[in-house]
């Protein structure tokens, strides 16, 4: 018989290397920088092991696995051990993950508890007891086998052989050699025994076997005359034996008996480079396969949500009752659903959660989704449903079409939540839950931009204070103090110097007029733009008077408290793109002017870096869920007058990465379309770089019946009959204002779908009736919807108008150019998208236009505060008024959110 055939551990080692490296690189190629990562941890000190780990991280690094080495001291106690562990486990970067063994510590450590403590899914060595017990019930393809037992198969596999229906022979139980490589050769489908020290017929059954694994840790002690000839040996041992022929006195040899064995035996590995060199292999295997699992679970593709079924109620209960009545599943598993990673989620107990802002760098090679907005017709004071349809649209998008959908609303205030208006957690069965969370403190946002505000405010008090109750030397000494004997600017200071054209860093080196052109803002309380601000409707706080107290030294001035979300802060938390981009945004926002005429910022004030430390955690969106289980993201809640009424930037950005190239993102903007979308488009996409995809247009029976003529509807107050009675003339009539809203959407270029909000009063005649006049006015559809009592099942005909606009073409534009003078976009707005024939700038305003123009303000976009109940600056004037002259009694600017705002109207 010939002799057997070497199996070559280093050759097979270095194919499977060959084969690795190029999968790696084609997953780098599709994943742009991403790399699998191989976590080794080691605690002590040993020589052997640090030989092991030097081979594993050459190996790695040949391959282009990122691979980490975590030593821990030899002191290192259990819990030491157990907590860097666990630190791994929740690592995304970590895909495979080692513990070197012997564990080398001077403390008591259970190695099976460490073993099992490593995530099994990131268990590649195969050592815990989860992957143990699934390879033992044959579920090869859901677990990690260990790496000397999965090398030991791949060269059987080189063979050629087949292993079913062959009667293999293990020597040797242990849990990482003997017992797993049974198992592997059982689920092949070979006859396999099991033999070891206490077997008797050793000799007798290793006759019996075509294939033979020994594992047994004792030197040549399988002998060539016991193998059945034609086997297939595989030999895992490595032992030292005497040999004087060698300059160390020893040399290395198997568990088996080579020269004899390759005489009998087809296929042989021999000792050393044998299945030692398929170890490291295999591990690097292991760590690629595991990389692969994690993209395919956690790539952008179809969500595998759970969603909640509905129980309807006719009637429809109160909306805290609805609520109440739900279970919402738990938020970390809501955001696992969504591909978010554990690190990734700062839980606030069960139902609520913060998103990091490292998920938009994770996902930003990730084609984004298709952006919807949902907005209206003009409203009655009632409200017409845009919160109940976002959240409908996105129920029946996901839990009944079954794609990826993310609803990205703003936090309601607690002065309309306490009010008659309510919160904004939407109605009926399309809802957020839990509401009251939603509705009252949710994460302690808006409690933050309180803190914020009311620190500018408290700064620029004190500052005029002490600006008129001080020496400029003591100024500067307080500004600059010696700390040890040393001044030193910080880098505030430094950028208020250069604002000052004084370019020097040296605190000594100032001049007398330098300091004093450092230390002295020269405030004018009279242009003080900056209020203090309250999440409450307190109307006795609107004009008070402040320093009273004797302290204050007779400095008093006329002051009030607005609330919390018209601060400008909360327009900057909506419209900033990242912690950097708040922290400028916070520096550049004016709060008054000196006496001189100039701008005074927050900068100024040097209160730029505690602002952005107050909101750290205010720039994660906050993470909640539908009645329906669909993902909500809740984040920023600027007024929709003074500001832009739009939820964050940041918010959307996520959900569009996370939802994939084919999911949605549904997001609202306040009050009608002539304010909430016009300032999407022209202010929030022109900051986000975003492009929409469809609008959705809400309008209802009511509103239209309003607008055609009908009496006034009042807040708490019953609808007169034309409202409860079939009137299709005063719809006809009304419908002008929804054709005007529609060609305002269509102007930007976008699709409008409109959702014909359905109430119970209505009849189908007028239903159908607003459906026709929609679309003849120039929508892409328009649909009845009944979400309001069916949740998303009620929204499924607007979904799938939805799904077929955003494959339409969308031509996106901006209505203006912001270099335009500050006169023509009010103009082109008010023309445009009111039907003004004109506009008429009170003395005010225009002084405004002169003084920001001036600052070099001009160029920002305009966010118009008007009445919602008007197209026009007329609340009474409704339906689609045309020829009215539209005044501007004055202008403002908030600087640091990027644009400034006329207010229109003559009181």
């Amino acid at each position: 018989m010939a002799p057997a055939e070497i199996l070559s551990g280093k050759i097979v080692s270095g194919q499977v290397r060959d084969r690795l490296k190029q999968q790696v690189i084609e997953m780098t190629e599709k994943f742009p920088g991403f790399r699998p990562g191989l976590a080794i941890l080691q605690v002590g000190n040993r020589d052997d092991s640090n030989l092991y780990i030097n081979m594993k991280l050459k190996a790695a690094a040949e391959i282009g696995i990122s691979a980490n080495h975590i030593k821990l001291p030899n002191t290192a106690t259990e819990a030491d051990v157990l907590k860097c562990i666990a630190s791994l486990n929740a690592d995304p970067a970590v895909h495979g993950f080692i513990v070197q063994l012997p564990l080398d510590s001077n403390k008591p450590i259970n190695t099976e508890k460490i073993t099992n403590a490593v995530a099994p899914e990131k268990d590649v060595d195969g050592l815990s007891s989860i992957n143990a017990g699934k390879l033992s019930r044959g579920d090869l393809g859901d677990c990690f086998i260990p790496c000397t037992p999965k090398g030991c198969m791949e060269l059987i596999r080189q063979t050629g052989v087949q292993v079913a229906g062959k009667r293999a022979v293990v020597i040797g139980r242990s849990k990482i050699v003997g017992a797993p490589m049974h198992d592997l050769l059982l689920w092949n489908n070979a006859t396999v025994t099991t033999c070891h020290s206490k077997t008797s017929t050793l000799a007798e059954e290793v006759g019996k076997a075509d294939i033979l694994v020994v594992a047994a840790g004792r030197a040549e002690m399988v002998k060539g005359e016991w193998i059945k000839p034609g086997a297939i040996v595989i030999d895992c041992g490595i032992n030292h034996v005497p040999d004087s022929t060698k300059a160390s006195g020893k040399r290395v040899v198997g568990d088996v008996a080579y020269s004899s064995a390759k005489e009998k035996a087809s296929f042989i590995t021999p000792v050393p480079g044998g299945v030692g060199p398929m170890t490291v292999a295999m591990l690097m295997q292991s760590t690629v396969e595991s990389a692969q699992r994690f993209l395919e679970k956690f790539q952008p593709g179809k969500w595998t949500i759970q969603y909640n079924q509905l129980t309807l109620k006719m009637p429809v209960p109160s909306d805290i009752e609805i609520s109440q009545s739900c279970m919402p599943k738990p938020i970390d598993q809501v955001a696992k659903e969504v591909g978010l990673f554990p690190d990734e989620v700062e839980l606030y107990g069960q139902t609520k959660a913060k998103v990091q802002l490292s998920v938009l760098k994770r996902l930003q090679s990730q084609p984004d989704g298709k952006y919807v907005v949902v907005t209206g017709i003009t409203p009655t004071p009632l409200g017409e449903g845009k919160s109940t349809t976002t959240v409908g649209l996105v129920q029946a998008l996901g839990a009944h079409l079954h794609q990826n959908v993310f609803a990205c609303v703003r936090q309601p205030s607690q002065g309309p939540t306490f009010g008659i208006k309510g919160g904004a957690a939407g109605g009926g069965y399309c809802q957020v839950v839990p509401m009251e969370e939603f509705n009252l403190h949710l994460t302690g946002d808006i409690h933050a931009i309180t803190a914020a505000n009311n620190l500018v405010a408290a700064a620029i008090d004190a500052r005029i204070f002490h600006e008129l109750t001080q020496s400029d030397q003591a100024l500067y000494n307080r500004l600059v103090p010696s700390v040890n004997g040393v001044r030193k600017f910080s880098d505030i200071q430094i950028r208020r110097l250069q604002k000052l054209g004084i370019n020097k860093t040296d605190p000594m080196a100032l001049t007398k007029e330098e300091v004093n052109a450092f230390v002295r803002l020269d405030i004018d309380p009279g242009t003080i733009t900056w209020q203090r601000v309250l999440d409450t409707n307190d109307r006795f706080l609107r004009k008070i008077t402040i320093g009273q107290s004797i302290t204050e030294k007779g400095f008093s001035r006329t002051a009030q408290f607005d609330i919390t979300v018209s601060s400008e802060i909360m327009a900057v938390l909506a419209l900033a793109d990242g912690l950097d981009d708040m922290k400028k945004r916070f520096g550049r926002m004016v709060v008054a002017c000196s006496k001189k005429g100039q701008p005074v910022t927050a900068d100024d004030l040097g209160v730029t870096g505690a602002l952005a430390v107050l909101m750290k955690d205010a720039i994660k969106p906050n993470l909640m869920q539908t009645l329906e289980g669909t993902p909500v993201f809740v984040h920023a809640g600027p007024f929709a007058n003074i500001a832009h009424g739009n939820s964050s930037v940041l918010a959307d950005k996520i959900a569009l990465k996370l939802v994939g190239k084919d999911g949605f993102v549904v997001t609202e903007a306040g009050f009608g379309a002539d304010i909430g979308m016009e300032k999407f488009f022209n202010i929030k996409c022109r900051y986000s770089g975003l492009r929409p995809h469809v609008v959705v247009l809400v309008a209802t029976v009511r509103a239209l019946k309003m607008h055609g003529g009908g009496p006034a509807v009042t807040a708490g107050v019953p609808l007169p009959k034309e409202y409860t009675e079939e009137n299709l003339q005063l719809v006809a009539k009304g419908c002008s204002n929804l054709n005007k809203q529609i060609q305002n959407a269509r102007m930007f270029g976008v699709p409008v779908v409109v959702a014909v909000n359905a109430f119970k009063t209505d009849t189908k005649a007028e239903l159908a009736l607003v459906v026709q006049q929609a679309k003849e006015a120039g929508a892409f559809d328009a649909v009845e919807c009944t979400h309001w009592a069916e949740g998303g099942k009620g929204a499924l005909a607007l979904a799938r108008a939805v799904q077929r606009a955003s494959q339409a073409p969308s031509n996106f534009r901006f209505l203006y150019n912001v270099e335009l003078p500050v006169v023509d976009k009010i103009r082109l707005i008010a023309q445009q998208v009111y039907g003004a024939r004109d506009i008429e700038l009170l003395p005010e305003a225009q002084e405004k236009v002169a003084l920001y123009t001036k600052q070099g303000f001009g160029n920002l976009p305009i966010c118009m505060a008007k009445t919602h109940l008007s197209l026009s600056h007329d609340p009474e004037q409704k339906g689609a008024p045309t020829g009215f002259v539209l005044p501007i009694r004055d202008i403002r600017a908030s600087v640091g959110a990027g644009f400034l705002y006329p207010l229109v109207g003559t009181v």
